[in-house]
């Protein structure tokens, strides 16, 4: 039996891993705040392994099949012609400061994998991954190569937290009580997908739905096809196993080469998902580096006022007023590259129309400049219209399989990004934009997932890894705006909430979670969104876009207070708009600008659920000076009440009890223990359904 053990410490947490006393693999020994790694370990158990292998109960790490045969093995490996699975031997471990690096080889197979750990200063995330290098003679085949597995203990069962929804219905907050058996949830449409967000939270099944209890999270890191899997396994333990999803089923690893899988993000927090929440808005906040201190300017977008037709005449006269109401940034979307009167035909032809700009695109973008605005431009580099010239000259740069016809989505097709002719054509046309033209804003877009997934010519298509070079394409692309047009501010959309993950946001400035804009559907977009996502990231639009799946009515307040709670931007047709409602966003786009440094920067705490009659979200600022409140009327809005009533009141979080708060806008003042014992108190009426509180600490 060996006593080998590593304990890797986060600002609060402890994460404890171990060799084995039953076999030659690591395994959890503790995760949770520090101290916890003292005594015995919850991990613990009997060594009675009735119809199981030792290896199948243990809390692993990361273990293959072949030593794991029955209950969820995290590699299955090969050679052509031979068994399945993968027998090794502990090889030795590099541990620094932060970090842990334990190797272990199968030299009968030909392969060494190395389990990698990394703490994240300033949050309590550890990083996980593992790098599986071919050291025989010939290729290895890795059907599953997951990027690691986390084990939380689980006597009665855990619940499980996810978000899961479609498009104009993304990041809808979904929970399920697993006592047995196997939830799996993914993407293989080349993108993370409306479907699902590659993140989980996990907690005891009897914890509080609001309150303190020990919450783990895992997030992976991954822009293409993905899968988490959450098992139940014998002997009360939860084990959850995440990584990318190969387009062809699996990869050849040829003599010589590594395979690095994505990173995992681990979270644990004591304070339940609320407190989750705040560790993944930290961890969002260092993904951003430098550009957090970005200023996140108002936006106006002109896609849902004009559409397609696009004009310079039209679109400044919405810009005159956006910049009346202090919006200041104008972005023109889909429509004003040749070709493109629809969605049937001009993109990859990544050129202003003339005809409607007639005295140049660089004049018409002068003149939304004259006006205090900075100026912003929608493509989507990724997509080829069948008729546009791009496509009669390079018909191969498309995913195609030959003697199968191409399907057509949206009118379109994919470009295969993981070309590195695609990749060169796709920089010098965002080089060639952002250099010609006064661009400080991009907007990334991408409307359709691979079918029709081949590259003739490439060689077997068993020995291709489409997905993962399309992924390693666009985080080329991006990686060169960041360091080629560090100025520009980049915003990532995938027709809404498509591409929403960790690398992405490790590249862009804002994302787009979808493209509903209604109101009570967006506050639900949000509210799941914010479970894993910082509010730095999130962009949400004012629109006058009706409700989807929640049509009753909300006002414009309601909508600026929602559009508030990430980075602000207007999408209405502002021409339609009276000078009433004009003169009232102005109020709010102000308002927005006093208070958006907390909202970007401080700690968010989610107060109650769009399912109750009053939720909101609360922001506090890092020196705790100042707290922030977004509340909001979820119930109906119709009669009054019969017998006496009183205020609806949000419990707020995290504030000094013995300090007294006073807010501007309103004269009124409260303690710190009153809000957070009874409550910040909001009297909601038909005209008065969303309000925007600032707490200032005396």
């Amino acid at each position: 039996m060996t006593n080998e053990h590593w304990t890797l410490r986060t600002d609060t947490t402890s994460y404890t891993v171990r060799l084995s006393p039953d076999g030659p693999w690591a395994e959890l020994d503790a995760w949770g705040p520090h101290g916890c790694e003292d005594g015995p370990s919850a991990f613990d158990w009997s060594r009675r392994t009735h119809f199981l292998t030792s290896a199948d109960a243990a809390p692993a790490e990361y273990l293959p099949y072949g030593m794991r045969p029955f209950t969820g093995s995290d590699l299955v490996a090969s050679r052509s012609g031979r068994e399945r699975g993968v027998w090794w031997e502990f090889a030795g471990a590099e541990e620094t400061e932060g970090s842990l690096r334990l190797a272990f080889t199968d030299d009968v197979l030909g392969l060494r994998t190395v389990l990698c750990y990394v703490t994240v200063p300033g949050t309590d995330v550890v990083l996980r991954w593992t790098e599986h290098t071919c050291t025989g003679g010939g290729p290895l085949r890795l059907e599953r190569f997951d990027s690691a597995a986390v084990n939380v203990p689980a006597p009665d069962g855990v619940r499980l937290t996810y978000l899961a929804g479609q498009w104009s219905q993304e990041f809808q907050r979904t929970q399920l009580d697993l006592r047995r058996g196997t939830f799996t949830m993914g993407s293989v449409q080349g993108v993370p997908g409306h479907a699902y967000a590659p993140w989980l939270a996990v907690q005891d099944r009897t914890a509080p739905q609001d309150g303190p209890s020990p919450a783990y999270g895992v997030a992976l890191e991954w822009a293409g096809n993905w899968h988490i899997t959450a098992e139940a396994e014998p002997g009360g333990a939860v084990r959850v196993r995440a990584g990318r999803v190969p387009h062809e089923g699996a990869v050849l690893l040829t003599p010589g080469d590594t395979l690095t899988t994505p990173r995992l993000a681990c979270a644990f927090s004591p304070d339940g998902l609320d407190g989750l929440a705040s560790v993944q808005h930290r961890y969002g906040r260092r993904l951003s580096g430098e550009r957090l201190h970005r200023t996140r300017k108002v936006l106006y977008n002109s896609w849902e006022a004009t559409g397609f037709d696009v004009d310079a005449a039209g679109q400044l006269d919405l810009a005159k007023a956006a910049a009346d109401m202090g919006v200041e940034l104008f972005v023109v979307d889909d429509g004003w590259f040749t070709g493109r009167t629809d969605d049937t035909g001009g993109l990859g032809d990544w050129y202003p129309d003339p005809k409607a700009f007639p005295e140049g695109f660089e004049t018409f973008v002068a003149e939304v400049r004259a006006l205090g605005l900075d100026f912003g431009l929608w493509v989507e580099p990724e997509a080829v219209s069948p008729g546009s010239r791009l496509h009669s000259e390079h018909p191969e740069w498309v995913y195609r399989i030959d003697d199968r016809p191409a399907r057509l989505v949206r009118n379109q097709l994919l470009l295969d990004l993981g070309r590195e002719d695609v990749q060169d054509f796709v920089v010098g046309t965002l080089d060639r934009l952002l250099t010609t033209y006064d661009i400080s804003y991009l907007k990334w877009d991408m409307n359709r997932p691979p079918t029709e997934r081949g590259r003739p010519g490439a060689g077997p298509a068993d020995r291709t890894d489409l997905d993962a070079a399309h992924v390693t394409g666009y985080l080329r692309v991006l990686d060169h705006l960041r360091t080629a047009h560090p100025h520009v501010t980049v915003e990532g959309c995938a027709g809404g909430g498509g591409r929403v993950d960790h690398a992405t946001l490790a590249r862009t400035d804002v994302v787009w979670p979808s493209d509903n804009t209604a109101p009570l559907d967006r506050l639900r977009i949000q509210f799941g969104f914010l479970h894993a996502h910082a509010p730095h990231v999130m962009s949400s639009w004012v629109t006058d876009a009706p409700g989807v799946f929640d049509p009753r009515p909300r006002s414009l307040a309601f909508r600026f207070v929602t559009a508030m709670c990430g980075v602000l931007g207007i999408g209405a047709d502002l021409r339609a708009w009276n000078p009433e409602q004009r003169a009232e966003a102005a109020r709010w786009i102000a308002r927005y600008k006093e208070v958006r440094d907390v909202i970007h920067h401080g700690e968010a705490h989610l107060l109650g659920t769009p399912d109750d009659a009053t939720c909101g979200v609360q922001y506090d600022a890092p020196d705790g000076t100042r707290a922030v409140v977004a509340a909001f009327s979820t119930g109906r809005l119709d009669g009054a009440p019969l017998v006496p009533g009183r205020a609806a009141r949000l419990r707020l979080r995290g504030l000094d009890p013995a300090a007294r708060y006073h807010a501007p806008h309103t004269g009124a003042a409260y303690t710190g223990v009153h809000l957070l014992h009874y409550g910040l108190p909001f009297t909601w009426t038909a005209r008065h359904d969303a309000e925007l509180v600032e707490l200032v600490r005396q």
